[in-house]
């Protein structure tokens, strides 16, 4: 999920790479993001801390009330110390800055695969 159609699609066409993850939804906002999350249901989803109506950070906390909650990893530009520690309180499997999402995002997705191998995600964008 991320309000930046261009940095979005860039993480689309990474994730290509990758031939156990499906990507089967986008969203440009953070209510979107909920919504489709709810519909959908994927394993893993990736969210921006700073997006329009709502934000990543409060996304994730609601999502956490859910019987089945996807894996959440942050991909943000916003990347310091204080959003690392809210993230991980909130049980995010992994933190990414956008600045180093081309040599780190694939890598941890693959290690979240090879942690679980029954689990093929789905991710959301």
């Amino acid at each position: 999920m991320d309000d930046n159609p261009t940095f979005l699609a860039a993480v689309r066409q990474s994730l290509t790479l990758l031939p156990e993850a499906q990507v089967v939804g986008e969203a440009h906002d953070g209510q979107q993001a909920l919504d489709e999350a709810a519909a959908l249901q994927p394993d893993l989803v990736l969210l921006d801390i700073a997006m329009p109506r709502m934000g990543g950070l409060e996304v994730a906390q609601a999502m956490q009330s859910w019987p089945r909650s996807p894996r959440i990893l942050f991909l943000s530009m916003h990347d310091n110390a204080s959003y690392r520690l809210a993230a991980r309180e909130l049980g995010a499997v992994g933190f990414v800055g956008k600045a180093d999402f081309v040599i780190k995002l694939l890598p941890l997705i693959e290690a979240l695969v090879a942690d679980q191998p029954a689990i093929q995600p789905k991710a959301l964008k």
